[in-house]
């Protein structure tokens, strides 16, 4: 019998952040891992939960003002957690609320400030302008980025982090810089759903090649090559993304 090598996923409170289908970032995850020859165990965190003690990957989703209201102050009971976490090198995904709440701050729209756990550099501001629509990026570390954007908070990053990518198509963080997402250490923010990971798969190799580097010390190509059962779904892939190309914004 082959050797069990688990590499552990936690995705932060998916019963109130998990909007717009960002659990499927945890289900490429999954099937990526697995065509790796590594056993992905699933941890799932709400409030109050019992934080697990092994974590070799984190992912957060989006979700409404109402479900941040509900996650503050237990994100921040566990921040210093999380903090240890991203200091040491854990690779993480951020996507729209947690994005945001993995900053310093959000003050929404009516005045009222969330405080963030201040893993990231970035702060964000309510508007009454919201940023819907088809998504295209340009990163140097990933190459063409999609996905689809719902926010009316609007982000601005500060010096101690880099934007994930450039915007060619659609708003991404703000309305004024077209920067999309931010990048510190091995933690990815981004305001993309659809969801992000299924139509952008080397974000999500990156995020498993650094974790098992840091689990098992074993380095491993940065994406995995498409051949055998995982061609067809990386064929579905490639035609995800030319569509999601194509669509208006």
């Amino acid at each position: 019998m082959a050797e069990s090598r688990p590499i552990h996923v936690l995705q932060l409170y998916p019963r109130d952040m998990n909007i717009y289908g960002d659990f499927g970032n945890a289900l490429v995850l999954q099937r990526r891992l697995q065509w790796r020859g590594y056993e992905p165990i699933l941890h799932s965190y709400d409030p109050e939960d019992e934080f697990p003690e092994q974590v070799d990957i984190v992912i957060g989703g989006g979700g409404q003002d109402s479900g941040q209201d509900k996650i503050q102050q237990d994100l921040l009971r566990i921040g210093d957690k999380l903090h240890a976490l991203a200091d040491s090198g854990t690779p993480m995904l951020m996507i729209c609320g947690l994005y945001q709440l993995f900053g310093h701050s959000f003050r929404t729209r009516e005045g009222r400030e969330i405080k963030g756990v201040g893993i990231l550099d970035l702060r964000t501001e309510g508007t009454d302008t919201r940023l819907i629509g088809n998504v295209v990026a340009e990163s140097k570390e990933f190459g063409e980025i999609l996905g689809y954007e719902n926010h009316s908070g609007q982000t601005y990053l500060g010096p101690g982090v880099q934007p994930l990518a450039r915007v060619t198509k659609g708003e991404g963080n703000n309305a004024k810089d077209a920067h999309e997402g931010a990048r510190w250490k091995n933690i990815v923010g981004s305001y993309l759903h659809g969801s992000l990971l299924p139509k952008n798969p080397a974000i999500a190799d990156f995020l498993i090649a650094r974790a098992v580097e840091s689990r098992f010390g074993e380095t491993i190509a940065a994406q995995i090559a498409p051949s055998g059962a995982n061609q067809p779904i990386e064929e579905l892939t490639r035609q995800a993304r030319a569509t999601a190309t194509r669509r208006p914004r």
